[in-house]
């Protein structure tokens, strides 16, 4: 089977959990990797870190240049008009990257998604959806586009979510965020919010609480 070419990170003994994380437009799984040895994870939770890279499309939104993207934007306005057909299909791939580490012997319950800005949008909807429950996802700077037509799978109905934002984010305002959160919360998710003084970027303190929620969900 095909998968997407991807980053992966090793622990130093056979791997019992993973981390599959999603990058944002126009990045690739490079964006995310130096990120691991940040974290500081005790080599005994034996995380394996998967940073697949999206495929390469036009982009309307950026006079239709072809660049690292998992869904074409239409329209860059504050619900943004998307191509929910290419999201659908991104997730589609994550979800193979996922059931391959189950094929690998991880537990389900021990893969977590992380997703950022347009990474987590694929995730949320690849989370949330997904037919096995996972041990976590992890939204940053991103926005939940598919809430209103997203197929929920009962698997992850207790899946703990962490949505972390930017509060000075000019690309994903904050607001989007905090729509997120709020619809996850209707839906009776468990949704924990964090938010930091940044733009559209990760932050030393960020990492930092991305470390204690890996371990929280992983020990």
């Amino acid at each position: 089977m095909p998968y997407l070419p991807a980053i992966e990170i090793e622990p130093a003994q056979p791997a019992t959990a993973a981390v599959i994380w999603l990058h944002g437009l126009g990045a690739d799984g490079n964006d995310f990797a130096p990120i691991v040895p940040e974290l500081r994870l005790p080599e005994s939770m034996a995380v394996r870190f998967i940073f697949p890279h999206a495929p390469s499309i036009p982009v309307t939104i950026n006079n239709g240049w072809v660049m690292p993207a998992w869904y074409d934007i239409l329209e860059m306005t504050l619900d943004r008009r998307i191509d929910e057909t290419q999201l659908r299909a991104s997730a589609a791939e994550i979800r193979k990257l996922i059931e391959r580490e189950i094929e690998r012997g991880i537990d389900s319950r021990r893969i977590l998604l992380a997703g950022f800005s347009q990474g987590g949008a694929v995730a949320y909807e690849t989370a949330l959806s997904f037919d096995k429950p996972l041990g976590g996802l992890l939204a940053m700077s991103t926005y939940y586009a598919t809430a209103d037509s997203i197929e929920l799978n009962d698997a992850n109905r207790l899946l703990p979510v962490l949505v972390q934002h930017g509060t000075l984010d000019p690309v994903v305002p904050e607001s989007l965020g905090q729509k997120a959160q709020q619809r996850l919360q209707a839906d009776d998710f468990e949704v924990s919010y964090q938010s930091y003084p940044m733009e559209h970027a990760v932050c030393p303190p960020q990492i930092d609480a991305i470390a204690d929620w890996i371990r929280g969900r992983l020990q």
